[in-house]
C-alpha cells in the first residue's frame, strides 16, 4: 500500500463541519479503495491571541482518525487580513516538524496539496525537504483570486515548476492556470465526485412536504421554488437572484449557506418586499440538502468565478436544472437543455432562464442523467491512477 501525505487548509473540523467537505469525501473515497493509506495534515490558522471565531477554530484544532483517514490539525500563526504573503511560510513552520516525524515513523511516497495557495507553496517546501514527488490541485478561488496577486503567483509558479503533476477541477480552470503561466503539460483534469446514494431525485412534492415538516418551511401549492446553494459572499451573486425574484411574482427562493453577506441579503429581501418569499436556511448537512434540491424547480447560482462547483453537480443529481453564469467549468456541466441554462450575470437574464425552465420543465430523471458520470468512486479511481503515474515518473 502506498502512503500519501496531503496538506489541506480546506477540510472540515468541529467548528466548520461543512468547510471543504468535498476534500474529505475525496480522500475518504481514495482510502476506501485500499491501495493508498492517507494522512491529512489540516493546518488551522489562528492569530497569536485567538478570540471570537478564531477561539472556536483554535479549539477545533484536534487530531484523530475520521472515516478511516488520519487527520492532524496543527495550528499556524495567522495575521488576519494582511497575512496572505506569509501564510505558506507559517504553514511550513507548523507542519514540517510533524511531517518529518511521521515520515520517519512510516515513509510517505508522495506529498500533495489540495488547494493551490497557500497550500501549494507550503507543500512544495515540505516535499523538497522530505525528498518526495509533489502534486498540487487547483479548485477555483485559488486561481481566480490568489492567482491575481503578484506575491502569491510568484510562489504558485515556483511550486508548479517543482511539482510532478497538477490537477484542475475543470478544463476551463486548466486553461486559466495555463494563462497564469502554470505549466499546461503538467495539468490533469480531475472532476469532482458525488454521493449518489444521497443525491438523487426524491420527488418534488414529497420533498416539499418534508421541508414543511422538518424545517417548518411551507411553500404554497404551485409556487415555483428556486434554490441557491453557496457561501453568502459577493462572488456567489445571491443578491442578483433576489433581484430576479421581483420579476418572478409567485416564486420562492431558498438560500442554503452562510457568510458575511447574510445581513445585507436579508435587508435587500425585506426592502424589496420579498421577506416572505426568501428563506435563509443557513448551513445544511448532506442529509437535508438533497431534500432542498429535490424540492426545487431550479438551482440558481450566478457566480463571478468557480472551478466546477459541487453544488452544480449535486443539484443535477437531485433533478434540479441549473441557472448559472459563464463561470469556470459551467459548459462542462450544462451540456444539454435538460441540464439548465447559462445566462448573463444580471437579474433579467436569470429571471428569463427561470421562466424558460418553468414553461417547459425537464423531468427530474432527465436532469439527473446529466450527472450520471459523477461519483466519488470514479473520482477516487482516477486520482489513484494519477498518483501512480507520478510515482512511475
Amino acid at each position: 500500500m502506498r502512503r500519501l501525505l496531503s496538506i489541506s487548509t480546506l477540510y472540515p473540523n468541529a467548528h466548520q463541519p461543512r468547510f471543504g467537505t468535498f476534500v474529505a469525501r475525496q480522500m475518504e473515497a481514495l482510502a476506501a479503495r485500499g491501495d493508498w493509506e492517507i494522512t491529512i495534515i489540516n493546518p488551522i490558522g489562528v492569530p497569536p491571541v485567538p478570540m471570537g471565531r478564531y477561539g472556536r477554530l483554535a479549539e477545533a484544532a484536534v487530531s484523530g482518525i475520521e472515516h478511516d483517514v488520519v487527520v492532524h490539525r496543527p495550528r499556524f500563526t495567522l495575521i488576519p487580513a494582511v497575512g496572505g504573503p506569509f501564510n505558506p511560510r507559517m504553514i511550513v513552520r507548523a507542519v514540517l516538524p510533524l511531517a518529518q516525524r511521521l515520515h520517519a515513523l512510516a515513509p510517505f511516497d508522495l506529498v500533495d496539496a489540495q488547494f493551490f495557495y497557500p497550500d501549494g507553496p507550503a507543500a512544495a517546501r515540505i516535499a523538497a525537504v522530505l525528498g518526495l514527488p509533489l502534486s498540487i490541485k487547483a479548485r477555483g478561488a485559488d486561481i481566480s483570486h490568489w492567482g491575481h496577486k503578484a506575491y502569491a503567483l510568484r510562489k504558485m509558479r515556483h511550486a508548479a515548476e517543482q511539482a510532478n503533476g497538477l490537477l484542475a477541477v475543470s478544463e476551463a480552470l486548466a486553461r486559466d492556470m495555463a494563462a497564469l503561466g502554470l505549466p499546461r503539460d503538467k495539468i490533469t483534469v480531475h472532476y469532482t465526485g458525488l454521493d449518489r446514494s444521497s443525491f438523487r431525485p426524491l420527488g418534488r412534492q414529497r420533498s416539499r412536504m418534508r421541508l414543511a415538516d422538518d424545517l417548518k418551511l411551507a411553500i404554497p401549492d404551485g409556487a415555483p421554488l428556486l434554490a441557491c446553494v453557496g457561501a453568502l459572499i459577493p462572488r456567489k451573486g445571491q443578491g442578483l437572484v433576489i433581484r430576479a425574484l421581483t420579476r418572478l411574482p409567485s416564486a420562492h427562493l431558498i438560500l442554503v449557506g452562510d457568510g458575511p453577506d447574510r445581513a445585507t441579503l436579508q435587508a435587500q429581501a425585506n426592502q424589496a418586499g420579498l421577506g416572505d418569499r426568501v428563506h435563509f436556511l443557513g448551513l445544511l448537512d448532506h442529509t437535508t440538502l438533497p431534500t432542498v434540491l429535490s424540492a426545487a424547480d431550479a438551482m440558481v447560482l450566478p457566480s463571478v468565478s468557480e472551478g466546477l462547483a459541487n453544488a452544480w453537480v449535486e443539484a443535477l443529481a437531485c433533478g434540479a436544472p441549473l441557472v448559472i453564469t459563464e463561470a469556470g467549468g459551467a459548459r462542462e456541466v450544462v451540456t444539454t437543455p435538460q441540464a439548465g441554462r447559462i445566462v448573463s450575470r444580471d437579474a433579467d437574464g436569470i429571471a428569463g432562464a427561470v421562466r424558460d425552465l418553468l414553461d417547459d420543465p425537464p423531468s427530474p430523471a432527465a436532469v439527473a442523467a446529466c450527472a450520471a458520470h459523477f461519483s466519488w468512486e470514479a473520482n477516487a479511481q482516477e486520482l489513484s491512477a494519477y498518483y501512480a503515474r507520478l510515482l512511475q515518473g
